[in-house]
């Protein structure tokens, strides 16, 4: 039986009228919004995290954070009795931030962590290393001083993550040290310094190491790094590319601390190697700077890898200007003054070099020799100053430009 268009029309609308026009279904919950988590000295473990109500200690605010937010530490001391642990991680659209609130100086200090005083020959397990140790990805770490832990800051499986502007002094290993499986991290504006380990007699406090794993795309940028007990850099046993741009590396190597059996290696950047069969690993290093070391300034340490050195500038360091009689290395346009020797070449290749061009390389040869402006306080962007610090008087395109 056919129904009439008009009648069906009227009874859909009968119909609706009697049952109600359909809902709309309700919307998906929204992300929680990014927050802003207080921590202050004088704040509490059950704070609101406000800045009228803030939180501490600092784990209390890395307990409640989440991708996106943001835990802004007031100015001030922090004296820890256990250690920092990150391990909840960021994403990428939604990262978290630890830093200091609007530019006040903030300390972590390691002192009274148990691990920090591990006797001669003891070992730190693995949980305990770092004033902060973190095992997370996405994490944008800065403007922060840490001092006198068992290592600075002590990150494995990381990735992701940015750590900028940091301080990391007086710890009892390394400044910094990044390991395992840890992929795209990048370590910018890292002042480390005075790192040094009686429990080793200064065989291992580097400033910054990335050693011990692999990983694609970790950089460093505008590093300084000087008088630690070991190296300035160290790569040992980390086995994918690392690159090393615009850094300084200085007066590492030396037994400031009165260790017994002294057994810091001294180098400014050692360049990876390790191991009963040397993995290669292609690292590059760029516009820096090594000078006052125990040992070399540059070192392959048996990396057998074709590492890529150029305009770099050594300058009086204990051993050569540039070791790499061990690796494929390829040097470019790097200077070389008044070290024992400019360079043990090897089978590596050599390019354009102050020792390839001849002639007489020393203090007469640059514009200065002083280093107080390289060294002194950073730049407003966080940046190493301008400086003609080791800067060639006749113009030629060798070194580092600060």
């Amino acid at each position: 039986m056919k129904v009439n268009k008009a009648v069906t029309v009227l009874l859909g609308a009968v119909s609706l009228a009697a049952v109600g026009a359909p809902r709309a279904l309700p919307a998906a919950p929204a992300a929680a919004a990014a927050r802003q988590i207080v921590v202050a000295v004088g704040g509490h473990d059950t704070g609101a995290g406000t800045l009228e109500d803030p939180l501490a200690p600092i784990q209390a605010a890395v307990d409640r954070s989440g991708p996106g937010d943001t835990i802004a530490v007031r100015g001030g001391t922090y004296e820890l009795t256990d250690n920092i642990t990150i391990a909840t991680s960021g994403t990428a659209g939604s990262p978290i931030t630890l830093a200091n609130y609007s530019g006040e100086h903030v300390v972590i200090d390691g002192e009274r962590l148990p691990a920090s005083h591990t006797p001669v020959g003891g070992s730190i397990p693995r949980a305990e290393r770092g004033a902060i140790h973190q095992e997370a990805s996405y994490w944008r770490i800065r403007d922060l001083e840490i001092i006198r832990g068992p290592y600075g800051i002590y990150c494995a499986g990381c990735n992701d993550n940015e750590f900028t502007g940091l301080t990391t002094r007086d710890n009892y290993e390394s400044g910094f040290q990044l390991q395992g499986t840890s992929s795209r991290n990048l370590i910018a504006d890292l002042d480390s310094y005075g790192n040094h380990d009686p429990r080793k007699n200064g065989e291992s406090a580097d400033g910054l190491a990335i050693k011990e794993g692999q990983g694609e795309g970790n950089r460093v940028r505008g590093a300084r790094l000087w008088n630690n007990a070991d190296d300035g850099f160290d790569a040992w046993e980390f086995t994918s590319p690392i690159a090393i741009d615009n850094t300084i590396a200085y007066g590492n190597g030396f037994n400031r601390w009165n260790f017994p059996d002294f057994t810091g290696d001294g180098n400014g950047f050692k360049m990876g190697g390790g191991g009963d069969v040397d993995p290669p690993a292609d690292h590059s290093l760029r516009n820096a700077i090594a000078f006052g070391n125990a040992a070399h300034g540059v070192t392959d340490n048996g990396n057998p890898g074709a590492l890529a050195i150029s305009r770099t500038t050594t300058y009086r360091n204990g051993g050569s200007g540039f070791r790499t009689d061990r690796s494929r290395a390829t040097l470019t346009a790097n200077l070389s003054l008044l070290d024992t020797e400019p360079v043990r070449l090897g089978s590596s290749t050599s390019k354009g070099n102050s020792w390839d061009l001849g002639g007489v390389w020393n203090e007469g040869s640059v514009l200065s020799t002083d280093q107080a402006k390289i060294t002194g306080p950073r730049a407003a962007d966080g940046s190493i100053p301008s400086s003609t610090f080791l800067v060639p008087r006749d113009g030629s395109a060798l070194g580092a430009r600060f």
